[in-house]
């Protein structure tokens, strides 16, 4: 069968130790058995070493952060349109979402093609409404509140207890014993994400996650349910086993049913030693180890860029769970006139 050639847009290039599903993404990609795909690099920091992967990256171009809003963004993507014409976008940051999703019409307009979520729901499972949520969609979650001052912490011991969980808007979470900690955790987080942060029951269990895509039609089209079987001092999977878990697969398929979730998402949850499963969080994009579904036997990725592309996809019918993922470190030697190609010409 001769593959379809198309252009798509990456973020999420930064592969270090607290990973970006950029190059996971990527690599799913490349692996497509519908399309060959040149693939172009959107980064926001010279250092991501998915700009210097040209096995996987074809082009990279930088792009302003977040917080310099839709119109800084909307120039520079339609100047990298101009010299690449993207077929699909596949943004994978939260933090870069809102903007994406607020430009979706635009991008449409110019010929760029995304599925991602509604603005809807991409704000109604946010940390912070995450009670909400589940009681909507009848999913067990711990108790949580958002904070905005270190002087809210004192409160916590009566209302919480300890310990608790401190997390970020975005990213990060810190487990604290004691306000002490709390407010440590606070400091840190608010520092590097703003606020508020949120203050989340500590539920005691095994991680379970899922990697998923839902057809915005209330279909799950592809799932693949993960125990983490190492985890780094920042809480990230460094390996971990594709299981077969039915409940943790019928609260996506509920979800997605309830919802019309569009788009890639992953679910983290608490198993409890009662078998009770708690949502701890609700991340709008692929995670960092979605590669793992590849090899379980569901290209995620290129199911998400059919879909985008408006093709009909059917939902994989199967995964092959104890396959295992095993992240590693490798050493990149890069030129230095690549990093100083990309950080003067904010492209390589």
């Amino acid at each position: 069968m001769s593959k379809r050639k198309i252009t798509v847009a990456v973020s999420g290039l930064n592969n270090i130790d607290s990973p970006g599903p950029g190059i996971p993404v990527i690599r799913a990609l490349k692996d497509s058995d519908f399309f060959e795909i040149r693939i172009i690099g959107l980064s926001y920091d010279t250092m991501e070493p998915g700009i210097y992967m040209h096995d996987l990256v074809d082009k990279t171009y930088q792009i302003p952060l977040p917080s310099a809003g839709q119109q800084s963004l909307l120039t520079r993507l339609s100047y990298i349109h101009q010299q690449e014409k993207i077929d699909v976008l596949i943004p994978n940051f939260d933090a870069e979402l809102f903007n994406f999703i607020k430009l979706h019409d635009t991008l449409k307009n110019m010929g760029i093609d995304t599925f991602l979520p509604t603005l809807e729901q991409f704000e109604e499972r946010q940390k912070w409404s995450l009670n909400t949520f589940g009681e909507k969609y009848g999913i067990k979650v711990p108790k949580s509140k958002q904070i905005n001052s270190t002087a809210e912490i004192h409160a916590l011991t009566h209302e919480f207890g300890y310990p608790l969980v401190v997390k970020g808007k975005f990213y990060d979470a810190t487990v604290a014993y004691s306000p002490e900690q709390a407010m440590a955790a606070f400091n840190k987080i608010s520092g590097k994400w703003g606020l508020p942060i949120i203050i989340q029951q500590f539920t005691p269990g095994i991680e379970v996650n899922l990697t998923g895509i839902g057809d915005g039609k209330g279909n799950l089209i592809g799932a693949v349910p993960m125990r983490k079987t190492y985890i780094t001092d920042k809480g990230k999977a460094w390996a971990g086993i594709a299981l077969e878990d039915e409940t943790l697969m019928n609260i996506a398929r509920n979800m997605v049913k309830g919802n019309n979730w569009r788009g890639g998402f992953e679910l983290e949850m608490i198993k409890t030693d009662k078998r009770e499963y708690y949502l701890i969080e609700i991340n709008p994009r692929f995670p960092a180890w979605v590669y793992l579904a590849v090899g379980a036997g569901q290209n995620h990725p290129e199911a998400l860029v059919r879909l985008a592309l408006g093709e009909d996809v059917k939902p994989y019918e199967s995964y092959e769970s104890g396959k295992m993922f095993i992240r590693y470190s490798y050493d990149k030697i890069v030129d230095l006139k690549e990093f100083e190609t990309i950080s003067t010409l904010g492209e390589l």
